[in-house]
């Protein structure tokens, strides 16, 4: 060792140190980037950071529209080139099937991890489970026995049901300027699509019954994930076997005899796998729009999807609604696109009041707050 060192000298001594030092720093910011790619992989908070950063306002609701839009068109095909004539269980399968890709992903360490048990009571998760059934079920149930018209209007009143339950729980108020706003929207489109009211008693009373498990499933979706770290997977995964249980009650209630017998052959079955894969991407779009930005903006981009579906049959397929409701559409879109301005307006002054950017994760609705058979998901 002495001769080692006699051969070294001090400069060759202080080189071996600083390797030894450098090394260790490599070491320790090595161990600092596992931790901190462990922590946004494997921990809540680290994924709901992860959601939020990929999947903003803009995406979110975008990726909603798409899927919503090929959703209807899968749908069509399934009961109507298919057969498949039961709404209820094919909102089984896509719940099903949703339930078994996300087992899937789970099993390859895919799957976001869900906040601590106790950050969220298993009543909400329950309830919540239970309002997306009834939701669905009662949707479907609507359209069958009511006009497409009152299934409209029914569709409009969740709007106010929204702003007043979310007023009534959480205190959160709309200001004047987006109340008169999202009347616009609901007048515009009422004027679009409401065509006939044929009323029947039984249809009324399935259509007032949709709007509130509609109504609190949106605000349910959106309060867990803005209020805790539950990103969209993991909700999905705590709620979907709940509501399979719910559907699997519903179906015998709802769905018309017969679909223990219907023809499983490889087309159908084709078919309705299909479908079922786009539900199961309609409900994760969904619960991805309603983190990112409110129960209301949600449902005013149903909205907007039901005038651009409208209007893309006029330009596309040369349909014929009439200028009474192309008036309407034209005054719906103006009343949406005023409703986006007044809540990116928002957010640009609550980012000017604190200092920095503010980057829309919830498109806030409160200014102090806390036409087919298409088989709705979320």
């Amino acid at each position: 060792m002495g001769l080692l060192q006699s051969i070294l000298g001090k400069t060759g001594r202080r080189f071996i140190k600083r390797k030894d030092s450098d090394a260790g720093e490599t070491g320790r910011a090595l161990e600092e980037l596992r931790g901190l790619l462990y922590h946004e992989m494997h921990t809540s908070e680290g994924a709901k950071r992860q959601q939020q950063r990929l999947c903003g306002p803009a995406v979110a609701m975008s990726f909603n529209f798409a899927i919503a839009v090929s959703i209807i068109m899968a749908n069509k095909l399934v009961m109507g080139k298919v057969g498949f004539n039961y709404p209820v269980a094919l909102s089984l399968i896509h719940y099903a099937v949703a339930w078994l890709l996300m087992a899937i992903l789970r099993a390859f360490s895919l799957l976001p991890m869900a906040p601590p048990s106790k950050s969220t009571p298993f009543s909400s998760l329950f309830v919540l489970g239970a309002v997306m059934s009834l939701s669905t079920g009662l949707a479907n149930v609507s359209l069958q026995h009511n006009s497409i018209g009152f299934y409209q209007m029914a569709k409009i009143a969740v709007t106010p049901t929204i702003v007043l339950a979310e007023f009534m729980i959480f205190n959160k108020k709309v200001s004047s300027k987006k109340a008169i706003t999202l009347g616009v929207v609901c007048a515009g489109v009422a004027v679009a699509t409401v065509t006939d009211l044929e009323f029947n008693l039984f249809g009324a009373c399935v259509a007032l019954a949709w709007v509130i498990p509609s109504a609190v499933n949106k605000i349910l979706w959106s309060n867990l994930q803005q209020t805790a770290n539950w990103t969209a997977l993991a909700l999905m995964w705590k709620t979907t076997p709940i509501t399979v249980f719910f559907f699997m009650a519903l179906m015998p209630l709802l769905d018309p005899p017969g679909v223990l017998a219907f023809n499983w052959n490889l087309n159908s079955t084709s078919a309705i796998f299909i479908s079922a894969i786009f539900g199961f991407l309609l409900q994760w779009s969904g619960a991805l729009a309603l983190g990112a930005t409110s129960a209301t903006s949600h449902v005013v981009l149903g909205q907007f999807k039901t005038i651009v579906i409208m209007l893309g049959g006029y330009i596309l397929f040369k349909s014929d609604p009439g200028p009474v409701s192309l008036c309407g559409a034209f005054v719906a879109l103006c009343g949406m696109s005023l409703y986006t301005y007044l809540n990116l307006n928002r957010s640009v002054e609550l980012g000017a009041q604190t200092g920095k950017p503010l980057k829309p994760k919830s498109i806030e609705d409160g200014e102090n707050g806390a036409d087919t058979k298409a088989v709705d998901s979320v």
